[in-house]
C-alpha cells in the first residue's frame, strides 16, 4: 500500500487546553454508530450527560449543546469523554480530527485539515517539499479510473511545480495554477497532457483578464451557511493584505486535498476555481493569515453545504468567470 503524506503530517501535535479554538465549538459533532451505542450504554454521571446530548437525524448521530460547544467539552478546553475514560473512548470525529485519510483503494493520502489553529499554523509554513512516500504491506483494489487518475497525478505534480516557483509575484503564480487547470480539465476529458509554457500563458492571462469584484465574492460568500458571528464580521470589514509565501503554501493545501478528488465526477476545474477563490479571500480579508485561512476553512471546508456550493458558483456566478478572477489576481483595475 503506497501512502502520501505532506512534509509537516507527523509534526502535528493537538495543543489540547493551549488551543486559541478548538474543535468541538460551535460544531456538532457527528458520532459513528459504535461510539453512539456505547455512549447510550455507559453508566454513571457521564452517561447521563452523553444520553441528554446525543441525538439522531437523518440515520446519523450527534452530539450538540445549547451553548454552540460540544456538552463534553470542560471549562479547561479538555474533553471529559478522554479525561474519564481515556482517548480510545472517543468517537471516530474527535479521535482522528485533524487528520484527513483519502482512501482511493490502492493508495492512500494523508492530510491536516485547515481548520484546525495548529494545523493552520504547519500548512502555511511549510515548504514547497513534495509529498513523501512511503509503502506499507496490503493493498486494495484500485477504486478509480486508471487513466483518469494518471492525468490527475500528472497534472497534480506541475501544479505543484507552478506553485514552488520563487521567481515571480504570487498573484502571477496563482494565475499561472487558474489557466493550467483548465488545460488539466482538457487532458482530463480525454485529450493530450498540456506542454504548458508559463511565459506565454502570462501573456494570454494578461490578455484575458477583466476587472474583478472582491465586493460579489464576498456577497456570494454571505449568501452560505454561516456558523460564527465574527465570520460575518470579517466579510462585512475586510482588510487586504499584501500577497505572501503563506498564500502558496495555501495553494498547495488546496491542491493535495482536492486534486485528486476529481476522479469521482470528472470535474477538476471548479476544484482550481476553488483554491483561486479561497486564497483571494483569505488575502482580501487580511488580519494574521494563519487565523484568516483557518476561520475560512472552519466555515467553508467544515460544511459540504458550502463547499458544493462554491463549486457549483465556480461555473454559475459571474463573479467567477476566468477573466474575472485573473484580473483580481494580476490587479487589474477599471
Amino acid at each position: 500500500m503506497l501512502i502520501r503524506k505532506p512534509e509537516y503530517f507527523d509534526r502535528f501535535c493537538c495543543l489540547a487546553a493551549a488551543c486559541p479554538d478548538s474543535c468541538c465549538k460551535e460544531w456538532e459533532v457527528q458520532v459513528d454508530p459504535e461510539a453512539a451505542a456505547a455512549y447510550r450504554g455507559l453508566p454513571g454521571p457521564l452517561g447521563d450527560r452523553l444520553r441528554r446530548a446525543l441525538y439522531e437525524q437523518d440515520g446519523e448521530h450527534y452530539l450538540a449543546g445549547e451553548t454552540g460547544r460540544c456538552p463534553m467539552w470542560r471549562a479547561d478546553g479538555l474533553c471529559r469523554i478522554q479525561a474519564e475514560l481515556g482517548e480510545q473512548a472517543l468517537c471516530r470525529t474527535c479521535r482522528e480530527f485533524p487528520r484527513l485519510t483519502h482512501d482511493y483503494g490502492d493508495f492512500v493520502e494523508l492530510g491536516l485539515e485547515l481548520s484546525c489553529p495548529e494545523a493552520a499554523r504547519l500548512i502555511l509554513s511549510a515548504s514547497a517539499a513534495p509529498l513523501s512516500q512511503q509503502v506499507r504491506p496490503g493493498a486494495g483494489e484500485a477504486a478509480y479510473d486508471r487513466e483518469a487518475m494518471a492525468v490527475l497525478l500528472a497534472t497534480r505534480e506541475q501544479a505543484r511545480r507552478l506553485l514552488s516557483g520563487e521567481d515571480r509575484p504570487v498573484g502571477q503564480i496563482l494565475a499561472l495554477v487558474l489557466l493550467y487547470g483548465c488545460q488539466a480539465q482538457e487532458a482530463l476529458d480525454g485529450g493530450a497532457l498540456p506542454d504548458f509554457d508559463p511565459a506565454s500563458a502570462l501573456e494570454t492571462a494578461a490578455e484575458l483578464a477583466q476587472p474583478g469584484d472582491m465586493g460579489r465574492i464576498l456577497e456570494l460568500l454571505r449568501g452560505l451557511e454561516q456558523l460564527t458571528a465574527r465570520w460575518g464580521a470579517r466579510l462585512d470589514a475586510p482588510d487586504p493584505a499584501p500577497w505572501g509565501r503563506e498564500h502558496l503554501a495555501l495553494a498547495r493545501y488546496f491542491v493535495d486535498r482536492y486534486w485528486l478528488q476529481a476522479v469521482s465526477d470528472y470535474d477538476l476545474y471548479s476544484r482550481v476555481k476553488l483554491l483561486v477563490l479561497s486564497c483571494l479571500v483569505v488575502r482580501h480579508l487580511g488580519g494574521d493569515a494563519v487565523r484568516t485561512a483557518q476561520l475560512y476553512s472552519k466555515e467553508i471546508e467544515n460544511s459540504a453545504d458550502n463547499v458544493d456550493a462554491l463549486l457549483d458558483a465556480a461555473y454559475e456566478s459571474p463573479a467567477l468567470t476566468d477573466a474575472k478572477l485573473l484580473g483580481l489576481l494580476l490587479e487589474i483595475h477599471p
